[in-house]
């Protein structure tokens, strides 16, 4: 080696070593500029991830005691303890261990006071439970989200021809959806039925 290609091989070696302490002159002010807004940034992460995990900790917490009081609801259905518990703990699965209950025990009082529960579907059930007669059961069956919207066309219909309203009874059962379970006996109905 010449001393000529000793001399350009220093020079590259400077030249990689000053571009190396360039970068990192500009990366020491880069992080000096902005090392707060990282901090910030850094702990507002941890800060959130920590706050989303306490908070599913405690929802799961209330979840499992809700679980709890309605086993003990079930095992006792007179523990009033249990039942605080639950309206407390769950305000939706109260209302439907509270329907539950009314259902079983023909209890149209407490029915009614469920009305206008925030429960998923107690509110529709109730609606339900209460259409007793034609008028109030094709009310029901005309709420196009109708949870048994054909059973309540079926029973409109058998009222309907207990009262020798056979042209309205069969129009009723002609609404009863092909796909439904009681087709079948909507069919029966508007074939051996009164005609």
């Amino acid at each position: 080696m010449s001393l000529k290609d000793n001399i350009d091989m220093v020079k590259e070696e400077l030249n990689s070593e000053e571009k190396f302490f360039e970068k990192a002159v500009i990366t020491e002010r880069f992080v000096k500029k902005y090392k707060n807004l990282m901090i910030i940034t850094v702990a507002s992460i941890i800060l959130v991830v920590g706050a989303n995990i306490a908070y599913n900790a405690n929802e799961q917490s209330k979840i499992t005691a809700a679980n709890v009081a309605l086993i003990k609801l079930q095992n006792d259905a007179g523990d009033l303890d249990a039942l605080n518990e639950l309206k407390s703990l769950s305000p939706n699965l109260y209302d439907v261990w509270i329907f539950s209950k009314a259902v079983a025990d023909k209890d149209i009082e407490t029915i009614k006071k469920l009305k206008n529960s925030k429960a998923l579907i107690i509110d529709d059930l109730v609606k339900y439970e209460l259409a007793n007669d034609a008028v109030s059961l094709n009310e029901y069956a005309s709420k196009q989200d109708a949870i048994f919207r054909d059973l309540a066309l079926l029973q409109s219909a058998v009222l309907l021809l207990n009262e020798n309203k056979i042209e309205e009874a069969h129009n009723k059962l002609l609404k009863i959806s092909q796909e439904s379970p009681l087709s079948n006996l909507a069919k029966s109905l508007i074939h051996y039925g009164i005609k």
